[in-house]
């Protein structure tokens, strides 16, 4: 995993989809796409009868050793000394390659560009000193951002 996380408190969400909104205005994704995922389940009851959803937060993990890397093969897709798993669009060809390596299939395929778009926490943010803009949308403070001690 890289030194970076992004951490999904369930406890705490509302599954208002915030952080999907604030994802996909910040890096305009298209219709029909998304870099993240928030699921929710139900509702379901919970051991004293009571509503509940179960839900899940997926944004890219940045995985320590990442499947999409090696399966690009024009190197548009690596991996910085700090973990962030990133995407270099003058080098992307719009192979969809790297979907087919990540077990998460968390690279997307934006048509309008014909190039990959992937989570990267938002990088710009990050090196900034920020944090990714599902974090910062986030209504009921269900997801932070870990950085490095």
């Amino acid at each position: 995993m890289a030194i970076y996380k992004i951490k999904f408190d369930k406890t705490r969400c509302i599954a208002c989809d915030a952080c999907l909104v604030h994802c996909k205005v910040k890096n305009k994704v298209p219709a029909g796409i998304s870099l993240n995922r928030l699921t929710a389940e139900g509702p379901l009851a919970d051991k004293d009868g009571k509503p509940t959803a179960k839900l899940k937060y997926q944004p890219c993990l940045h995985c320590k050793k990442p499947g999409c890397v090696p399966a690009c093969p024009t190197g548009a897709m690596y991996q910085r000394e700090d973990g962030l798993v990133l995407v270099d669009l003058d080098k992307c060809d719009g192979c969809q390659s790297c979907i087919d390596g990540c077990p998460w299939q968390v690279p997307v395929y934006n048509e309008m560009t014909g190039k990959i778009m992937k989570c990267d926490y938002c990088v710009d943010r990050v090196d900034a000193g920020g944090i990714p803009a599902c974090v910062t949308g986030c209504t009921a403070n269900a997801l932070s951002f870990v950085r490095p001690e």
